[in-house]
């Protein structure tokens, strides 16, 4: 077992709970110990949502552990039942209390007879899934459920709507950017004719998720969340999905073309090539900058990319193929499903990584020494350590990643926000030595030990001294490279002299 003091996807209760408290009307009660139930708090921070997050804790204490949680859990979901009047009340084990191997699913057929509402279980296994695996299934649960009552009732939704129609699968809370998203897939879809049946879970009633089968394709922009939703929803009822996430100039285009397609296969006669030239003309400027001064001056700068499938892959793809920088390698912590990582970014980058340990990828970031790094939040800590700019392209993200301004990452407004982001991370020209020469930069002494938790490697106060004369663009790389000197030579601290034997080594 080993401890994690950082973890890229949370635990599987995570996932179902952003699912569900992204419904309206849907109440969720997490049967857990007291502190796995910050849910509540790290929502209503992150989302600044105005209404209080609909998520009750049935806490596990020490009584429960003595004589079950039975009663107490049957009670919280009535309860909430009558004060709530939820459509669907979601009951979510964690880890802690899957301990105690109880039969969640009595509890729910004991709380549904006095419940008005639904219950149901949020049936995942807390124990080999993480956030992301568990958002999926929930997600897909929750529709099955729905549609098979749909269909008991003799109420589900036959045909399909007159105008060609789309159903936007996995826009969540606490999703990057996915508020801003949304709007930017309403407009391109209205661009395009396309009616927008349903979005889901993202403000949608699970009574309307009978209607699902009317849209004429179901469009899934990121590949964590939705994809169960949309093969379920192919194999009922013959609904074909476009899976292709519309990041950046060619495959937004790409995007589009596929959703053409898609509805002309189904008696549609669209021609979508003359909208797609006129963004990528008039409205991105991504296009555009690519063949500007300002971005060919980054030609060849070598950068990394670590996040999520969705996002690492799409940033891949843009930096290598759309404003020619050099990708020195790609990651994603979404080990379950690296064969489709590698096979979307092996011909973008140098190397490919596949891990869920920030201290690998810390040591990785530090071993390439990249001009910049696109990650989560993580990446941007080994940033700053590393003296590398970082920009933030994907979960887990901090407070300030959730913009209250418009800034999506999807279609052809996106791509400008992510040309911004792209450009803007990387530290040009001689910004910082200017900033010293003339002051107004701060020229603390920081000396970090490197990204690997096992280094020793100690500064004399003259090494200090003598660092911080370096200009700071490249002092960071100076710092690297003759720390790497004395680990090479079994050096534990750092002198002058072995800084000025460091720069003979590397002919500097």
């Amino acid at each position: 077992m080993k401890l994690a003091y950082w973890m890229y996807a949370g635990p599987a209760h995570i996932g179902t709970l952003r699912i569900a408290s992204s419904f309206k009307n849907v109440h969720a009660i997490m049967h857990a110990p007291l502190g796995d139930d910050y849910f509540n708090v790290m929502r209503s921070m992150l989302e600044r949502e105005r209404n209080f997050t609909p998520v009750t804790a049935s806490i596990v204490d020490r009584h429960v552990l003595a004589r079950g949680s039975q009663e107490r859990v049957v009670d919280n979901i009535t309860r909430k039942d009558k004060e709530e009047h939820p459509d669907l009340i979601v009951l979510t084990p964690t880890c802690t209390s899957s301990i105690l191997q109880e039969d969640l699913q009595n509890f729910v057929d004991r709380a549904q007879l006095d419940a008005k509402g639904d219950v149901m279980l949020a049936d995942v296994n807390h124990y080999r899934v993480n956030e992301l695996q568990a958002a999926d299934r929930t997600l897909h649960q929750i529709v099955q459920y729905y549609i098979e009552k749909a269909r008991k009732q003799g109420n589900l939704a036959e045909g399909k709507t007159e105008k060609p129609s789309v159903n936007i699968i996995g826009i969540t809370t606490l999703g990057f950017h996915n508020q801003h998203d949304c709007i930017e897939l309403k407009r391109l879809m209205a661009d395009l004719g396309i009616e927008v049946n349903q979005i889901i879970p993202e403000g949608a009633s699970v009574n309307n998720l009978k209607n699902l089968p009317k849209a004429w394709f179901n469009l899934v922009p990121y590949r964590e969340i939705g994809l169960m939703t949309a093969k379920y929803l192919q194999e009922e009822f013959g609904t074909p999905y476009v899976d292709i996430t519309p990041m950046g100039v060619v495959e937004t285009a790409r995007c589009i073309r596929k959703i053409q397609q898609v509805i002309n296969e189904q008696g549609a006669d669209v021609d979508y090539e003359d909208f797609i030239n006129e963004q990528t003309l008039h409205v991105s400027q991504a296009a555009w900058f690519s063949r500007s001064i300002d971005c060919q001056n980054l030609t060849g700068k070598k950068a990394v990319v670590f996040g999520d499938n969705t996002h690492a892959a799409a940033l891949t793809k843009i930096l290598a193929r759309e404003m020619g920088i050099h990708v020195v390698w790609a990651g994603t912590y979404c080990k379950y499903d690296a064969d489709w990582f590698r096979e979307q970014v092996s011909e973008y980058c140098d190397e490919v990584i596949i891990s869920d340990d920030n201290g690998a990828i810390g040591d990785a970031i530090a071993r390439v020494e990249p001009s910049a790094i696109f990650g989560t939040q993580m990446e941007r800590h080994v940033g700053k350590r590393l003296d590398i700019p970082c920009g933030v392209i994907a979960s887990p993200i901090h407070i300030q990643n959730f913009p209250i301004g418009y800034k999506p990452f999807c279609g052809y407004e996106g791509t400008n926000q992510i040309v911004d982001l792209i450009y803007n991370s990387f530290t040009l020209g001689m910004e910082d030595h200017l900033l010293e020469i003339f002051g107004g930069h701060d020229t603390k002494e920081v000396i970090t030990k490197g990204i690997s938790a096992d280094s020793d490697l100690g500064w004399t106060k003259e090494a200090q001294a003598e660092l911080n004369k370096v200009p700071g663009f490249v002092r960071g790389k100076v710092k690297r490279n003759t720390e790497k000197f004395a680990r090479e030579r079994n050096i534990a601290q750092i002198t002058v002299e072995v800084m000025y034997a460091a720069k003979e080594a590397v002919g500097a």
